[in-house]
This record gives structure tokens, sequence and C-alpha cells, in this order.
């Protein structure tokens, strides 16, 4: 029997996708701000030095750090759970 969920449980998230050079799966951000983030690592894309970026996150990854010069990508993402 298939389970009927009610509409009232369905609810949206938003993650920010970074995408790395020579990796094959992006990495999954869920931030408070997700759009503040995609502008900061925006700007990281565009800079012509390195530099560290480390976050807290509030999903599975609870920390991240990678180096701004390694992004190919980043990306806004929403999708539904129920919850």
């Amino acid at each position: 029997m298939a389970q009927q969920f009610n509409a009232q449980n369905i609810k949206k998230r938003t993650s920010v996708l970074v995408f790395l050079k020579g990796s094959t799966a992006p990495l999954v951000l869920y931030v408070e701000k997700p759009e503040e983030l995609y502008a900061e690592l925006q700007q990281a894309i565009k800079s012509a030095s390195s530099a560290l970026i480390e976050k807290e996150t509030l999903g599975p990854l609870k920390k991240v750090c990678f180096i701004s010069n390694q992004i190919a990508a980043v990306a806004v993402q929403e999708e539904q759970f129920v919850g």
C-alpha cells in the first residue's frame, strides 16, 4: 500500500552546489543564506588570487574547506522533501 503524504508535509530547502576541478560529484552545502554564499563563491571564482574557503554548514557536511582556484562552477539548487 502506497503511503500518501499530505501537501502540508512537503517542504523546500535550498543548497549551494560547488563543483571542484577533478571531482566527479559536487559538494552540496546547506547554509542559512544560500544566495549570499553563491555570490561569495562567484566572487572567489572571478578573483585572480587563490584563497582557502572554509564554511560551517547545516547539512550532513558540518565543516568544509577548499581552495578558491579549484572551483569549476557553483549552482543553487532547490529541492522538496517530506518533513
